[in-house]
């Protein structure tokens, strides 16, 4: 009943993602531009053209972002963990930064990828100083690491742009955090991405819920964890890196979505268990990007604010809201 809900609560606000902007268009416009009805040119174009690419983008970032941090959470055991925590946004920052003042590239469609390998290669580097030592690989070395690479990929990155124009300018528009001025190719681009990260991050529910009660009762329980931590840094890696590749590091969503999953779980007597945390997390960080992006049009008209500053600026208070309510230094 409560995926039910959340997913024409989704599609509700696609529509309104198509409908409301500059030219505000009504729903059934909308329906029939997208069922083959026939409407004026340019409903069809704003349809079909304008907002369908950013609703659609806004739809696959959204859920790698929800599956990214409730993973992210649950790997670490760390209830204020963000996808940020392994580096994969630094690592993404700093493969942009070098495509525009290495090699001069100035369009997203050429420092996407640059994106997405400097992720993985911050994703890596993170994984093996995690894994030294004798212990292993444990969530709180892991979450030093990320702590370590992110620190030192910050300033290097914020070096070069400060060297550079052209690249300060590119880079502070990326990381605002935007689903504007994308088209359809972007969202082609990270799909396969998003969908192998969503697949391991799914497949690894049960084990989460054994690595959830500890490290000892989950090698009792058989899980090997060293194959259930590397599978989820992959699929963080994969579902982090795409999304903030094509929007940039938009912050609180992959850090407040989990634990409003957590509960509506709680509250639908789900209780704590991945196999239902995931899948409602996917569903409701699109929306939660999407009704940003919504808003980010309409209060400022004819210009727009971008997704990730409304974000920015609502979740700090509504997440020290969730913490006070939830008590969640004790969780």
């Amino acid at each position: 009943m409560l995926l039910t809900l959340l997913i024409a609560l989704l599609v509700l606000v696609c529509l309104l993602s198509l409908a409301l902007g500059p030219v505000a268009i009504p729903v059934d416009q909308v329906v029939a531009a997208l069922t083959g009805d026939p409407v004026s040119s340019n409903v069809e174009n704003i349809v079909w053209s304008v907002r369908g690419p950013r609703t659609a983008i806004g739809l696959t970032t959204g859920v790698a972002i929800g599956l990214g941090g409730t993973l992210m959470q649950a790997l670490t055991r760390n209830p204020l963990a963000d996808p940020g925590l392994l580096g994969v946004s630094a690592g993404a920052s700093f493969g942009i930064v070098v495509s525009i003042v290495a090699f001069g590239i100035g369009t997203l469609y050429g420092f996407i990828w640059f994106a997405l390998l400097g992720a993985a290669a911050a994703s890596v580097i993170v994984f093996v100083l995690g894994r030294m030592g004798r212990s292993g690989l444990t969530p709180v070395k892991l979450a030093l690491a990320g702590i370590a690479v992110t620190a030192f990929l910050g300033s290097v990155t914020s070096a070069m742009v400060l060297m550079d124009v052209e690249a300060l300018d590119r880079y502070r528009f990326w990381s605002a955090g935007s689903l504007a001025g994308l088209n359809g190719d972007v969202a082609v681009q990270i799909l396969p991405f998003v969908v192998v990260g969503a697949v391991l991050a799914l497949a690894s529910a049960p084990a989460l819920n054994s690595l959830a009660l500890g490290d000892d009762v989950a090698t009792s329980l058989g899980r090997n964890l060293a194959l259930v931590r590397t599978q989820g840094v992959v699929a963080i890696m994969l579902l982090t890196g795409a999304a903030v590749a094509a929007i940039g590091p938009v912050v609180f969503i992959g850090l407040v979505v989990p634990h409003v999953a957590r509960a509506l779980a709680q509250s639908a007597g789900l209780g704590p268990d991945h196999r239902w945390l995931l899948p409602l997390s996917a569903l409701i960080a699109p929306a939660l990007l999407l009704v940003a992006d919504i808003a980010g049009r309409l209060i400022a008209k004819p210009t727009e604010v971008q997704a990730g500053v409304l974000i920015a600026f609502l979740g700090g208070p509504f997440f020290i809201m969730l913490v006070r309510r939830r008590k969640l230094a004790e969780v």
